[in-house]
């Protein structure tokens, strides 16, 4: 009993140093971004965006994200994709369980870091921050897993719905984190 007494005494020092760390961490520097006319987002200084073709190289599918911006190694993304919904903003909490399912069903194994609808710059989004392992599965395959830290954030708009996508290598996870929590911090949906 003495013991966890004296831990609780250091308990308000160990809070108050925590936020002095987190406060004190500097902030990502993001360049606000028109996306569309109705979108801006914060773009991390020395990212570009990938031109159509290097869109279409790195991401092929039938529709194509709105954009794409990568930092310079080509190991970090950030995208916004588009696509059409018969969900309404009503629909947040059946949309945050579908999403979360469909992320299970795409890896091998999936570590959910966070999963929740939040209010960004008056806006709500679904919230699913996760590292991703997708596993060689075949026979005789001996390829280790490879390993993503993702941060995807969704939000209807009309009959649309957005997709937010930050991802980049897992063991780079600690370094783009903060930025990644920024960026979707940034989006503006007017």
């Amino acid at each position: 009993m003495k013991v966890s007494l004296r831990l609780l005494r250091f308990a308000p020092y160990t809070l108050f140093l925590l936020m002095l760390v987190a406060f004190a961490a500097p902030k990502p520097k993001l360049k606000k971004t028109p996306i569309t006319k109705n979108l801006t987002v914060g773009i991390p200084e020395g990212f570009t965006a990938l031109p159509d073709d290097g869109i279409a190289a790195k991401y092929p599918a039938p529709r194509k994200p709105l954009a794409v911006f990568t930092n310079p190694s080509g190991r970090v993304d950030f995208s916004v994709a588009q696509k059409p919904s018969t969900f309404t903003s009503k629909d947040y909490g059946i949309l945050l369980k579908i999403y979360k399912a469909s992320i299970q069903n795409a890896y091998t194994k999936v570590d959910f870091l966070a999963e929740d609808i939040r209010t960004i710059n008056k806006r709500d989004f679904v919230v699913l921050e996760f590292v991703s392992s997708v596993a060689d599965t075949r026979r005789g395959g001996n390829l280790a897993p490879i390993r993503r830290y993702q941060l995807v954030q969704y939000a209807i708009e009309g009959d649309q719905l957005m997709v937010f996508t930050f991802n980049c290598p897992a063991e780079e996870q600690a370094q783009w984190q903060p930025t990644a929590q920024a960026m979707m911090q940034s989006i503006v949906l007017k």
